[in-house]
């Protein structure tokens, strides 16, 4: 109905034939085709919290963090603080560490096959490193972290509290070691 009154009104002559319904357009020429000026691009400028650091290159900034794979650390922070244990991943681009039997989460999943039941899988989620302090076993103490130089010239972690140096050989290869063991029973 409305497209045959706005044909009606436009052949009666009575508006020009570029008019909408009921309104006159001004008399003014239409626009060029080829403008001289640059089509405006959309932008959106993302929150200061949204945004990650990069470099120069556009690579994210890796963060330095004062824990590594296989510390033994104690949660001062959150609904776990107070608990003990060890370290089994670190993720440098948002500060967080992931603690062996800390911090876990339940997650529902449904079957992926007809038939098949869904499961409840039990994990460890992360925890921001600023939440977590190094821990001594011996002394039973958390400590902040520091680093000296020895007599050999090698750079080391250790323990302000106590002075136990955390990054020694002998750790290392007992978390290498482990490592292995986990490769090798993922793969049996």
């Amino acid at each position: 109905m409305m497209a045959s009154m706005t044909s009606l009104q436009c052949n009666t002559g009575l508006l020009p034939s570029t008019a909408f319904f009921g309104q006159r357009l001004p008399n003014s020429p239409p626009p060029p085709a080829n403008s001289s000026k640059t089509p405006c691009l959309i932008t959106m400028k993302l929150k200061r919290w949204e945004r990650t650091e990069t470099k120069p290159n556009s690579l994210p900034v890796l963060k330095k963090m004062h824990v590594k794979i296989g510390d033994t650390i104690k949660v001062i922070s959150g609904h776990e603080k107070g608990k003990i244990g060890e370290i089994t991943s670190v993720n440098k681009h948002n500060s967080t560490v992931i603690v062996k039997d800390i911090n876990l989460k339940t997650k529902h999943v449904k079957g992926k096959q007809e038939g098949e039941s869904g499961q409840i899988i039990q994990g460890e989620a992360s925890i921001h490193s600023s939440n977590v302090m190094l821990y001594s076993k011996t002394e039973n103490v958390a400590s902040r972290v520091g680093h000296k130089v020895l007599e050999n010239g090698r750079k080391v972690r250790y323990l302000l509290k106590t002075g136990e140096i955390l990054d020694s050989p002998e750790n290392w290869k007992n978390i290498m070691k482990k490592d292995k063991e986990k490769e090798v029973q993922k793969a049996a």
